[in-house]
């Protein structure tokens, strides 16, 4: 399931092209939270040490299709564990001769 997804599609000059991607590049070099302008507004993502990609490019019809895409985790790896609660006390049971001699097994 999808938290959010954000997807633009604009015509754009070269130079344009190159600002996003130049301040994708300060981002992810310096890591850690990030603002990214993107036009009509901005968007705000926490950037981890360690990334995945996927380049992909697709010529045909006349066209050049150059997708790059970088994935990574929204949480820590190892799930944190939940507090352990104390266990509750049980009460303790008096051992009375009534009750031992219930319990106790039969001799033959």
């Amino acid at each position: 399931m999808t938290d959010l997804k954000f997807e633009q599609k604009r015509s754009l000059s070269r130079q344009e092209a190159a600002d996003q991607l130049t301040a994708l590049a300060d981002a992810l070099r310096e890591g850690g939270d990030a603002e990214l302008d993107l036009g009509p507004g901005t968007l705000g993502l926490r950037i981890p040490d360690d990334l995945h990609s996927e380049l992909e490019v697709e010529i045909g019809g006349g066209e050049i299709e150059l997708e790059i895409e970088l994935k990574w985790k929204t949480a820590p790896t190892r799930a944190a564990r939940p507090r352990a609660e104390a266990p509750a006390a049980k009460p303790k049971r008096k051992n009375t001769g009534s009750a031992a001699k219930r319990t106790a097994p039969k001799s033959p």
